[in-house]
């Protein structure tokens, strides 16, 4: 069982995010790109990885790589800009939580480096 406290977790997590996001706005400035979304072939790729994804998790070799990929391609396939910012608060929160697993994991090796 890890160590980690939650609220911890999640402050490290979301101020590594706030400080790469601060950097990004320093090197670049405020960016207005297009959203350059949706299409048959972006629409296609999500049912791909949908269907990857619940074949792994079927298969119980799911992996945080197949996880993410599913969110991307579903926010890349979406035209509506309100359901991209749904599918990209999903793309947001999946890699929040592998962050918080591989900090986790990075945790318990610490625990079992000191025993």
């Amino acid at each position: 069982m890890s160590n980690i406290n939650p609220d911890t977790a999640y402050s490290r997590v979301y101020g590594d995010i706030a400080r790469e996001r601060a950097a990004q706005d320093a090197k670049w400035g405020e960016q207005n790109h297009p959203d350059g979304t949706a299409g048959p072939g972006r629409r296609a790729a999500a049912r791909s990885a949908k269907l990857w994804t619940n074949s792994q998790a079927a298969e119980r070799t799911l992996a945080w790589a197949d996880v993410l990929e599913e969110e991307v391609a579903e926010a890349l396939a979406e035209d509506d800009p309100a359901k991209l910012r749904a599918e990209l608060v999903q793309v947001a929160a999946v890699a929040a939580a592998w962050i918080e697993a591989i900090d986790r994991r990075s945790a318990l090796l610490e625990d079992t480096d000191e025993r």
